[in-house]
């Protein structure tokens, strides 16, 4: 007679989806991972694998030929923020052979680092790179709506009607947008500074909005995304990696690691577990306390919210 076969042996390994172990293992972010398997350069156990298949630790992977070793979901992803000079562009491949931001990066082996969302080739600021493709989706996945914040000096000074419209939404080519908040921030002569905030990253969407009213930006500084503010301290051109405690803090944030209290969902983790600010690199929870310097003549200002 057959033995009956014990829980441990009848119970299937848990899987979970390719593109998602891909970008945990640090190949890129999860829209790449899927346009890498749509391409067939990815194999599971021997077959070419298919979009949206699921996978366990039993499983043989390999991209190009080449087997991937899956982390340990208990080893914590690397982050690095950098402080973005204009005139670098956020590519690895550029025909034009401009400077880019990935050329000052520390080499890393098994793994590469992801971009977290980008800068255009003339703005500056915070820019974070991370080796798990699955925080770099968190941020910048339009649905997590994660907000950034920018410094914006332009040529001319808003009105309350202005101020209106851009709160209210501005008509694109590619659809409405809107700011978050919009705060004034003084300035000197024709030059106005204003810190504004967005929820989502469509490409040169700050100028745009502008544009759209008349007026040009003559520099833009993203000085915030999510909790994490640029440190002050930091010059351009520099980097900074987080610390342990930091990045144990922003995964709490991202929903990707669990507090004391249990599992949560990653809305309320960001509600209920962002960081404290005694960190440098993360904001205090209130939005008008976010601006990253000192005041300086003819800077950003941390100043009154107008209108």
């Amino acid at each position: 007679m057959a033995m009956t076969k014990t829980v441990a042996e009848s119970r299937s390994p848990p899987t979970q989806k390719l593109h998602k172990l891909l970008a945990q293992a640090g190949l890129g972010s999860r829209r790449e991972m899927e346009t890498l398997i749509a391409a067939g350069r990815v194999s599971v156990n021997g077959k070419p694998a298919g979009v949206g298949e699921r996978v366990s630790g039993e499983d043989t992977v390999r991209v190009d030929k080449r087997i991937v070793r899956f982390k340990s979901a208990h080893r914590l992803p690397r982050v690095l923020l950098y402080h973005k000079p204009e005139n670098e562009i956020v590519s690895r491949d550029d025909p034009e052979g401009r400077a880019s931001v990935f050329d000052n990066l520390p080499p890393i082996r098994g793994a590469k680092w992801i971009a977290i969302g980008r800068l255009d080739y003339n703005s500056c600021g915070l820019l974070m790179f991370t080796t798990s493709g699955e925080l770099a989706n968190l941020f910048m996945h339009p649905r997590f709506e994660v907000e950034r914040e920018y410094a914006v000096r332009i040529l001319g000074e808003l009105t309350p009607e202005h101020f209106r419209q851009l709160l209210g939404g501005v008509q694109l080519e590619d659809g409405e947008a809107k700011f978050a908040s919009l705060f004034e921030q003084g300035g000197e002569a024709t030059n106005r500074w204003y810190h504004v905030v967005l929820q989502e990253g469509r490409k040169r969407l700050v100028r745009r909005m502008f544009e759209a009213l008349g007026f040009t930006v003559s520099r833009l500084m993203r000085v915030r995304f999510g909790p994490v503010v640029l440190p002050p301290r930091l010059k351009r051109c520099a980097l900074r990696e987080l610390e342990t405690q930091e990045v144990q803090e922003l995964l709490v944030w991202a929903g990707m690691r669990t507090t004391n209290s249990g599992t949560k969902s990653k809305a309320e983790a960001r509600t209920e577990a962002r960081p404290t600010g005694a960190s440098p690199i993360f904001a205090p929870s209130g939005r008008e306390q976010r601006l990253i310097a000192k005041p300086t003549r003819g800077r950003p200002q941390a100043g009154r919210r107008s209108r």
